[in-house]
């Protein structure tokens, strides 16, 4: 995949790599894996390797993609871009070069803003000294409750110019320390069997956004559809991203 995004906080997705497995909590009801699967049975050659039937499934093998290397080249416009939405690209099974050419293609295009985000916080910690970081990659760590927040001490520890958490699903209360970065989104579950999330966690985690002047994006409550409960929160949209210059930081 490679298209124009109907994610909220993004325009644009970019699969480098496909496919995962489940690794925590947040993994239960995954999209990608769900997608992947009706994919695989409609014939996509993106999606025909199956992975392990306990961790993941039909059409959700790691597989990487030569071929989609390229794609941002063939951008003109600049995008902001989510990398690897069908995938982890700090998955074990994904070959560090692999790694290396993905972040040479995202330094090569500057005009193009990259989110990369993973649950593989600790091998992104080991290997983030031997990979190039311009301004324009944000780094991100998915963190759905307290027992999760050590991820974030592994994203503080990469020099990615945007440090940015995804609470989605948010599946509990999240009082972690958020010094250092820059960016929030939240959200709640959807789909069969959807985890309902509670206004009290939002809340708290919005305010805990606006004491440390850390940017706060809520994407949805959540429901049986991704957009059944709305996006309003407090009666509002949070739709707050970090922008940035070449020299500071502008909100």
């Amino acid at each position: 995949m490679a298209d124009k995004s109907s994610i909220e906080w993004t325009e644009a997705t970019w699969n480098p790599t496909t496919g995962c497995d489940r690794i925590s909590l947040g993994c239960d009801n995954c999209y990608a894996l769900n997608l992947a699967k009706r994919l695989k049975a409609m014939g996509v050659k993106k999606y025909q390797m199956d992975g392990d039937p306990k961790t993941s499934g039909p059409g959700f093998g790691i597989q990487c993609h030569e071929d989609a290397l390229d794609i941002p080249h063939r951008w003109k416009k600049s995008r902001l871009v989510f990398v690897n939405s069908m995938s982890d690209l700090f998955h074990p099974e994904v070959p560090f070069s692999f790694i290396e050419r993905v972040f040479e293609i995202m330094a090569s295009t500057p005009r193009h803003t990259y989110q990369v985000l993973t649950k593989r916080s600790k091998r992104l910690a080991g290997v983030a000294e031997k990979l190039p970081w311009p301004e324009n990659i944000w780094m991100g760590v998915t963190v759905e409750n307290a027992r999760y927040a050590f991820r974030a001490d592994h994203l503080r520890a990469t020099p990615a110019a945007v440090k940015f958490i995804s609470a989605e699903p948010l599946l509990g209360q999240l009082n972690m320390d958020l010094e250092g970065l820059d960016w929030v989104i939240a959200g709640g579950e959807s789909g069969k069997g959807f985890r309902p999330v509670e206004e009290d966690w939002l809340l708290a985690l919005r305010d805990d956004c606006q004491e440390a002047n850390v940017d706060f994006f809520f994407k949805q409550w959540g429901g049986h559809t991704p957009k059944a409960g709305g996006r309003e929160l407090d009666g509002r949209l949070w739709n707050q991203k970090p922008l940035f210059d070449i020299k500071e930081k502008v909100r």
